[in-house]
């Protein structure tokens, strides 16, 4: 896991900000022997190690699933990332997994997804596995920029923003993941819906599932190991918005209750969601709600419920859907 506040690691990335980050191409081409780092989107200044190495947070592949309704271990307001494809059984992802693993690569029918979550930008995003028409496969790298998770996918071994779904570095550089629908929601709501849905089942690794590596991260005043300008509008960096596209809806807007119909979109807020970034025990995270995004015929939407800030670092040109 990410250790906030180690004074050791925020040294080491102020060292690396001042200007020696520059020469860290050379010295990663021996960790990654099979990286192309000639070919690059970005300065390579702005990616730091999150602490730990290349697969340090080992991501679940060919995951395990239960019936909905022989899951015991979950709390009813716990957080999971619900997939629901056209023929298939729906599918529940818990965050109590992911905040440990970061991606699961899974296989539904024949197709392949990738389903990751940053818990440092609390960016939830779930993938297409393929990439100009050939499966791609993702592990961590342990890198980060402006405080997101860094994918690398296994054949090329390219590096990946998991907040954009773009290849930065390697052969990969410029091509984009599709985003499937998916949303965050409580498991209460997930199995109400889905009495025979499915859920992942707990990996066989030792991880004290369902507690909080981050205790009390979405209350900060300041990202781990980032360095850029705070969201404009007075908006807490810390602060959870709805991504769709480029443009971010900020969560209090959303707690009136109802529906928000703007932008072509239809936004909902429901109570009865944890922060799975909040207490110790994430089952017992404060009420941040669940938001559904859907078009205009009701179809639902690939959308992201991130932190205030990343939206600003990544969409720099993005608009603030404040209702003003």
């Amino acid at each position: 896991m990410y250790r906030l506040f180690n004074p050791i690691l925020i040294l080491a990335a102020l060292v690396m900000q001042a200007g020696l980050a520059t020469a860290q191409a050379p010295f990663w081409q021996v960790e990654w022997p099979n990286t192309d780092f000639s070919r690059s989107s970005v300065d390579f200044a702005e990616i730091l190690s999150g602490g730990p190495p290349k697969d340090g947070i080992p991501a679940v592949d060919d995951p395990a699933f239960l019936s909905a309704g022989d899951e015991t271990r979950l709390g009813g307001r716990e957080p999971v990332i619900t997939l629901e494809l056209a023929g298939e059984q729906p599918r529940a992802y818990p965050l109590r997994y992911l905040t440990w693993h970061e991606i699961v690569n899974d296989v539904i029918g024949g197709r392949h997804v990738t389903v990751t979550f940053c818990p440092l930008c609390n960016s939830g995003i779930v993938f297409d596995g393929l990439v100009n028409g050939e499966v791609r496969t993702f592990g961590v790298s342990g890198k980060l920029r402006h405080s997101d998770m860094i994918m690398y996918d296994r054949q090329t071994e390219s590096w990946w923003q998991q907040a954009l779904g773009e290849g930065i570095v390697g052969a990969h550089m410029g091509d984009t993941l599709s985003a499937l629908p998916s949303w965050m929601e409580s498991w209460d709501e997930y199995r109400a819906r889905n009495p025979d849905g499915l859920v992942m089942d707990q990996p066989k690794a030792a991880r004290p599932y369902g507690r909080n590596p981050y205790v009390g991260y979405d209350g900060s005043f300041r990202p781990f190991l980032y360095s850029g300008e705070n969201p404009p509008h007075d908006i807490p960096p810390l602060s959870r918005v709805v991504r769709v596209g480029d443009r971010a809806w900020p969560l209090e807007r959303l707690r009136a209750g109802g529906d928000l119909r703007e932008g072509g979109v239809v936004i909902s807020w429901v109570a009865g969601q944890a922060s799975a970034l909040d207490t110790a025990r994430i089952a017992d995270g404060r009420d941040v709600g669940s938001i559904r995004v859907r078009d205009a015929a009701g179809r639902d939407v690939a959308h992201d419920v991130m932190f205030a800030f990343a939206f600003h670092a990544f969409f720099p040109e993005g608009i603030w859907m404040l209702g003003r």
